[in-house]
């Protein structure tokens, strides 16, 4: 194969990825015939001007998808792919080199999903809809031009927490979290602008700010969140105009923010003129007295939440509640990117929580969460793994030699989704974590999501001689 090179101009994820993602279209493109062997890696390394530990990581991937087999002595071969084996059709990929799930395959057990728990939401949300279809018939067949008062004062009492208090004049009703968010980095930003965000976060938030343009600058971190320093590097020298972060909480990894390091973050941002967007959506779930990261900088603060994670994810409701200044700004970008506020959803969803069935929601899903990490502790004690009580996922960090993707391919096999750390990387990022993240609240009983765990401790405790990936 002396004159084939990888194409490694294009795609997401470090190089050793990219790496491997071009030689798996090469193969699928009939570029590279089964039965080839590949460059070694020395001279692979050497004519793409990198390591040669990282073409042996990609050489490595492309062992675990299946693709290739190696021989001490004989070199690196490409198999022969099995066509008869069609590839499943509920799989849909974001990016190369990863695998979402639209439509979960009904035989796996969905770990990989954060959702409240359903503790009986339904009947609830029936009566209000009813009540709300018979009191506004003309508001639900039309489009939404006027937002009630109403609106606002949920949004502002949903998103108190601590001594954080928003006033109404603050508040933009939105279709959810991640809507919301996505509305303050359009209305606030132009294309090209770059966005700050943590290695491991919520990464859709990157990908969706991507696809409208905006650039991703990824700052350090470390087991007590954010690098106050490293965020000065990067304000000096990229010049961002918004940094998303979770403070409390973060998705992830777990880890909240001290009160000094928010108040760094706040010093440095007002010192660049930077945005902080404070996603609070599990923040909202926990008994953490850290005041928000609003505190610290209202002046240039916007707090985001909704009632998916603790309530009920098919509302859709959300608010975020911004400094005056940015508030017609983002209802405007909101309405753009949306095509505008359903009336039915915002009353549905202001309605829960004004007459306080909301609260009552969460009180129930938090109880029957901190029930399931119970579970979760006891079935995995004596691996290293973070939990909170009242917040719907884990991370857990593997044992050696696992992978997360290979962790996370082990776990499908057996009939378990869970996310591996690529799923949150919200760029190109060198750093390995060597985690999963799995959610504890989509299976219907606890009996499921203890079937679910038995698996993954029987994996963990079997290593990787347990799991063969050409079975």
């Amino acid at each position: 194969m002396t004159s084939w090179l990888p194409d490694l101009t294009t795609g997401p994820g470090p190089l050793y990825q990219r790496l491997a993602d071009s030689i798996e279209t090469d193969i699928d493109r009939g570029v590279i015939d089964a039965g080839t062997k590949l460059p070694p890696q020395r001279d692979l390394a050497y004519d793409i001007g990198t390591t040669v530990g990282t073409v042996g990581r990609a050489y490595q991937l492309l062992r675990e998808r299946g693709l290739v087999s190696g021989e001490v002595g004989r070199g690196t071969y490409v198999l022969t792919q099995r066509l008869d084996v069609a590839k499943p059709d509920f799989l849909e990929p974001v990016e190369q080199g990863t695998r979402y799930y639209f439509d979960a395959p009904r035989d796996k057990l969905r770990l990989d999903s954060t959702a409240a728990p359903d503790t009986g939401q339904g009947a609830i949300v029936a009566d209000v809809l009813s009540r709300t279809t018979q009191d506004y018939p003309h508001e639900i067949s039309s489009y939404t031009r006027d937002f009630p008062d109403r609106w606002f004062e949920a949004g502002r009492s949903w998103l108190s927490r601590n001594s954080f208090r928003p006033t109404a004049d603050t508040i933009v009703p939105t279709l959810g979290t991640h809507a919301a968010v996505m509305a303050a980095i359009a209305g606030l930003t132009t294309p090209g602008d770059y966005v700050v965000f943590e290695h491991l976060t919520y990464s859709q938030i990157s990908r969706s700010a991507g696809l409208i343009g905006r650039r991703t600058a990824l700052v350090a971190a470390d087991d007590e969140g954010i690098d106050p320093d490293d965020f000065e590097r990067v304000c000096a020298q990229k010049h961002p105009k918004i940094m998303f972060l979770m403070p409390t909480a973060k998705n992830p990894t777990l880890v909240t923010l001290s009160a000094t390091r928010r108040e760094a973050i706040a010093r440095v941002a007002r010192q660049y003129n930077v945005v902080l967007i404070e996603d609070d959506l599990y923040g909202g779930m926990t008994d953490d007295p850290t005041p928000l990261l609003a505190e610290y900088a209202p002046e240039r603060t916007i707090v985001a939440g909704g009632l998916s994670k603790s309530v009920a994810a098919g509302v859709r409701s959300g608010w975020l509640a911004c400094p005056p200044a940015y508030r017609h700004r983002i209802r405007v970008a909101h309405k753009m990117m949306t095509g505008g506020l359903a009336f039915l959803l915002a009353e549905v969803g202001s309605r829960l929580v004004l007459s306080g069935q909301a609260s009552e929601m969460r009180k129930r899903s938090i109880a029957e969460i901190s029930a399931r990490i119970g579970i979760v502790r006891e079935t995995l004690d004596g691996f290293d793994f973070k939990a909170l009580d009242n917040v719907p996922f884990v991370w857990l960090t593997l044992p050696d030699p696992w992978l997360s993707g290979t962790f996370k391919q082990a776990c499908l096999e057996h009939g378990v989704l869970i996310d591996d750390e690529d799923e949150f990387k919200a760029g190109r990022s060198e750093q390995v974590f060597h985690g999963v993240r799995f959610g504890v609240s989509q299976p219907e009983r606890r009996e499921d999501l203890a079937h679910g765990l038995a698996v993954i401790r029987r994996l963990l405790d079997e290593g990787r001689a347990g799991y063969d990936s050409f079975s």
